[in-house]
């Protein structure tokens, strides 16, 4: 359960007023001490909106690759139609300076549409051996 900003306050001011030690007036209150010093800390550097509840901040990735990467690997894409996804991770590390593998490059691709499926030639298999063989052995 979260506590509200105005209830950190009170516990602060409780604390604060308290004849006991810091120690055994949270322990009283039952409110962490490490809890209770990263609020007390917020409040003495911004004052009560220090102790207002704040969103989570979404977290970026270190591993996620840059739109404007992902830009560039589309445009050379579009520009060179006839390089693999390995020949253009290449290019772009050459000519980019920017470090991108093919399997990087495949996925940004093949998110964009822009990956062809390759013509198969499909082989059903058949009933009895082309070359049967006629004796114990043959190969």
């Amino acid at each position: 359960m979260r506590i509200s900003a105005s209830e950190k306050l009170e516990i602060i001011r409780i604390v604060e007023e308290s004849e006991l030690s810091a120690r055994q007036t949270l322990i009283e209150l039952g409110v962490p001490r490490s809890t209770f010093y990263k609020w007390y800390s917020q409040y003495l550097e911004v004052g009560p909106e220090g102790l207002l509840v704040k969103k989570p901040q979404s977290r970026r990735f270190w591993n996620k690759i840059p739109d404007e990467v992902k830009e560039v690997v589309v445009e050379k894409a579009k520009l060179e139609t006839e390089l693999s996804p390995r020949e253009l991770a290449f290019n772009i590390i050459d000519t980019e300076g920017y470090f991108i593998s093919e399997s990087s490059v495949y996925r940004i691709l093949k998110s964009y549409d822009l990956i062809t499926s390759p013509a198969y030639i499909l082989m059903s298999a058949g009933n009895a051996f082309t070359n049967p063989t006629k004796q114990v052995n043959e190969m």
